[in-house]
């Protein structure tokens, strides 16, 4: 078992322009091809972290009401 942990606090270098360079991705896509697009992301970045604790850690965070426990990026 890992010891590695979900990091919740702001962690992305140049945050707003992460944010501004994801909205950019979805211009011009339908709502379908927008959730592709994230479920395509979804599972780079999860292959990208490749740790089951930290990413099941990921899914328990997202799952509760408002996203509480998260980061606001």
């Amino acid at each position: 078992m890992s010891d590695t942990k979900l990091i919740l606090e702001p962690n992305i270098n140049c945050a707003d322009d992460f944010y501004a360079d994801l909205l950019a991705a979805h211009e011009g896509r339908d709502k379908a091809d927008s959730e592709a697009f994230n479920a395509r992301l979804i599972l780079l970045l999860a292959n990208h972290i490749g740790d089951t604790a930290v990413l099941q850690q990921a899914l328990a965070a997202a799952a509760l009401p408002s996203a509480k426990g998260t980061t606001d990026v």
